[in-house]
């Protein structure tokens, strides 16, 4: 990474810094043919560092600098042609503004090095929650989403959501993190066994454009013409071409993840039933990849734990210290043995 100097000579290394909502405005107003900013602010710092942008016409934005990834560059280039692709085919994303230059993206030379900036569409409304008819309506728009992306001919993406990117490479992040203790190396190593061996018996999966994150909170829902709920999705940056499977499994994920739940109750299969009926009111869900579904609920924790062990460097070690981390492993290790929730 590249260095800064302080005290004199003395070069600090930087790993990750925080850019102060005028530089980013600074940025936008040179880099984006956009109207007058009246206020940028940094929204949210997390994986990504998002701003909400306020324009003087009245309009709103949101501006997303991009992250350094251990896993290699972000996937900005896919990630906004197909964003743009979706959006020209009537599907309801948060679609890339483009830039003076014609690309869809500026680079911001932060002090850590480059790292791409990217103005969205701000989407209004909220998070689908549990109401019945907007879970479905989320489901169906991903289904929209995987349909449309179909005849998308843009630049290829950098990363293949398989099982390398989503087990094995996130498996190996983690145990380089030496606050891991050797019997919390020895479950992650058998369940990462166990899940090689049962997806291995899982032939003709299917596979589609990832949105890579539907676990609901990535999605907006609003009223549309005469009263139509609207699911309008954004934050595609862990996207990619990858397993059906896998997409569908990140919403039940969520829902036993956040109940800290071993299995489905009543409530996480209501909503999951939901959610699955409302994908296939557009398209079908193969036999084979719904029996995937409940493996790839496991290997989605694999995934996000790799993501946090490739950040430690920014984000700390407190993460694998605590008793979640191994907690939430031993739940991991329940939902690698079920089978996916009937619909």
């Amino acid at each position: 990474m590249l260095t800064t100097q302080t005290n004199g000579s003395n070069p600090m290394r930087v790993v990750y810094s925080t850019i102060g909502g005028d530089e980013i405005r600074r940025v936008l107003e040179q880099a984006f043919d956009i109207a007058p900013i009246d206020d940028c602010t940094l929204l949210q710092s997390g994986f990504n560092d998002m701003y909400e942008v306020a324009l003087a016409d009245g309009q709103r934005c949101v501006a997303r600098l991009s992250s350094r990834l251990e896993r290699g560059v972000p996937n900005v280039d896919y990630e906004t042609a197909l964003l743009h692709h979706l959006k020209r085919a009537g599907a309801a994303v948060a679609a890339p503004w483009v830039a003076k230059s014609g690309a869809l993206s500026a680079e911001v030379a932060a002090p850590e090095g480059p790292r791409p900036l990217v103005v969205f569409d701000f989407l209004s409304g909220e998070a689908p929650g549990d109401e019945a008819a907007d879970i479905a309506t989320m489901g169906a728009e991903l289904a929209r989403i995987h349909v449309l992306s179909r005849d998308y001919k843009g630049p290829p993406s950098n990363y293949q959501l398989d099982f390398d990117h989503l087990l094995r490479r996130p498996l190996a992040r983690l145990l380089a993190t030496r606050a891991l203790g050797e019997e919390v190396r020895e479950m992650l190593n058998s369940i990462a066994r166990s899940l090689e061996g049962r997806i291995a018996t899982l032939n003709g999966l299917t596979s589609v454009a990832c949105h890579g994150d539907c676990h609901g909170w990535n999605t907006h829902m609003s009223d549309g013409p005469e009263g139509v709920r609207v699911a309008s999705f954004f934050d595609f940056d862990d996207g990619g071409p990858g397993y059906l499977a896998y997409d569908l499994a990140v919403y039940l994920w969520n829902n036993l993840l956040g109940r800290q739940l071993e299995r489905p109750d009543e409530e996480a299969e209501t909503k999951w039933g939901h959610f699955v009926n409302g994908y296939r009111s557009v398209a079908p869900i193969p036999a084979v990849d719904f029996e995937a579904i409940m493996a790839f609920v496991a290997i989605r924790h694999f995934w996000l734990m790799g993501e946090f062990a490739g950040r430690i460097q920014r984000m700390g070690l407190s993460v694998f210290r605590g008793p979640w981390f191994r907690k939430n492993f031993e739940l991991v290790k329940e939902w690698q043995s079920l089978t996916t929730p009937g619909v």
